[in-house]
């Protein structure tokens, strides 16, 4: 994990860099500042809290405005910031975790510890690019794969490259999770109590829900699996265990 403020520091040099080298190709300014812009806003979503993600989006087009290289670009531009931001990271999820992939084999034998039968709904809740879609089937390759995801465009890359899943744009706070064996999350600290206690709620007897890094207090897992370090996956079964 990079040690703020690298990830702002960062962000920005990409967003020069890609806004002069495509200037220095040919491109024009307005389409060089679109092509940053875009580039500074993924890696934005990135930030670990809502005003260190402005923070890294904002510092690219305020110092292209500062230098008074932006002369060239027409002021309507200048919206394209605060458009890509909500776009990206839509208002009513800020509470939720950013875009922090799955590592590639941290549910490595999750299959073992959480049996599904062939068929059963798992489902990804917040699956961004789809690095946890990719994930599960890999453990679960018979089981029906759906993730769920607040963010348009970042809702439609992951059903672009994850074709063998069922992606939808929903809240999955508003989403009914009944119908699932098993929920994933890699959400935050703060959003296990709401998860638990809707897990709770909605699933079935012996349905899963399994937590990346992240546990839940005041809950007895069933098994706990950690083949990265640091990310360790937490496992419930419905009825949860108090402790």
């Amino acid at each position: 994990m990079l040690i703020w403020p690298l990830p702002a520091l960062l962000t920005w040099a990409l967003a020069w860099g890609l806004f002069m080298g495509l200037q220095s190709a040919g491109l024009g300014p307005v389409a060089a500042f679109v092509f940053a812009l875009l580039a500074a806003s993924l890696a934005a979503w990135t930030g670990r809290t809502p005003w260190r993600r402005l923070f890294m989006l904002a510092g690219f087009p305020l110092s292209l405005l500062a230098s008074g290289a932006a002369v060239a670009v027409p002021g309507w531009v200048w919206l394209l910031p605060l458009a890509l931001l909500l776009a990206l990271y839509p208002l009513g999820s800020w509470g939720d975790a950013p875009l922090f992939p799955t590592p590639e084999n941290a549910l490595d034998g999750l299959a073992q510890r959480a049996p599904l039968p062939d068929g059963a709904a798992v489902v990804d809740a917040g699956c961004g690019l789809g690095a946890g879609l990719i994930a599960l089937r890999r453990q679960y390759p018979k089981a029906q794969i759906h993730g769920l995801e607040w963010s348009w465009p970042l809702a439609l890359l992951c059903r672009l490259r994850c074709r063998f899943a069922t992606v939808r744009r929903a809240d999955i706070w508003a989403q009914d999770w009944s119908g699932y064996r098993m929920v994933y999350l890699f959400q935050r600290p703060e959003s296990m109590p709401r998860a638990m206690e809707k897990a709770a709620a909605e699933l079935a007897p012996g349905a899963w829900l399994a937590s990346l890094e992240f546990e839940a207090a005041g809950f007895t897992p069933k098994a706990r699996l950690e083949t990265v370090q640091g990310k360790p996956v937490w496992l419930y079964q419905v009825p949860f265990k108090r402790r």
